[in-house]
């Protein structure tokens, strides 16, 4: 199991993500709990979602409004009110300078003890976790983590802005083939669910997806050795400090 960070030792968590929705689908129970307890959470979505949806009806051009909306409705309902859009295409987000540099920038202005983020590891036995966008979202996330927010000499016009090195302390892999740490999610699911009920565009039926979730949270919990009856999201967690 994970060494983790005392509580009382966070303050702030920002987690990256790729897509609006994808951290309410792998963590908005973990989220609720963290609120709960005081941390402020802040989330950095990478795309807009462009790609995303079912309805042919809705123009293109305003899906990424219309996402935008939906992430922050979402947010609201686990307790987060900061959330930042980095603006890149969906389906196109690579970890280059530029991601990099992005995330470097908001860690050093956050100064988050805790950061989560997608796994940069494919998961072969569920692919749909590994979207090119998620292993773009984690490597990038990882790179700016270690080293480019906590090296002085990484990106130099940033300290320039007055953005100082920031040693990030822990990071949370979502989605990650292998889990070394799992969260009890049983008393905030219902929040979980909302959260995802906020992303309209994305459920063509929304009526099955509370049967789902409870579904594969519980299968997490029993892989775990929880409790029958318990529910809980996994992640890979890594001391970084």
């Amino acid at each position: 199991m994970a060494d983790l960070l005392p509580d009382h030792e966070v303050s702030r968590v920002l987690v990256v993500v790729a897509h609006p929705d994808d951290v309410d689908f792998g963590a908005a129970g973990t989220v609720a709990h963290w609120t709960d307890a005081g941390h402020e959470v802040v989330y950095c979505v990478c795309t807009d979602g462009q790609s995303g949806g079912f309805d042919l009806d809705i123009p293109r051009a305003e899906m990424g409004a219309i996402r935008r909306g939906e992430q922050e409705a979402a947010a609201a309902a686990v307790g987060v009110t900061d959330v930042r859009f980095l603006g890149f295409v969906d389906g196109e987000l690579e970890a280059d300078r530029e991601l990099v540099r992005s995330l470097t920038r908001l860690i050093r202005e956050l100064q988050p003890q805790r950061v989560m983020c997608p796994s940069p590891e494919r998961d072969w036995a569920i692919l749909p976790r590994s979207h090119p966008d998620h292993l773009a979202a984690g490597e990038a996330a990882i790179r700016a983590v270690y080293p480019a927010a906590r090296n002085p000499f990484s990106f130099p016009d940033l300290a320039e802005e007055g953005l100082e090195p920031w040693t990030v302390r822990e990071v949370w892999l979502s989605g990650h083939p292998e889990s070394n740490h799992v969260v009890d999610v049983t008393d905030t699911v219902d929040r979980k669910i909302a959260a995802l009920l906020a992303h309209k565009s994305q459920h063509p039926d929304p009526d099955a997806l509370p049967t789902r979730v409870r579904e594969w949270l519980g299968a997490n919990a029993v892989r775990a050795g929880l409790p029958e009856g318990r529910l809980a999201e996994d992640f890979f967690v890594v001391s970084t400090g």
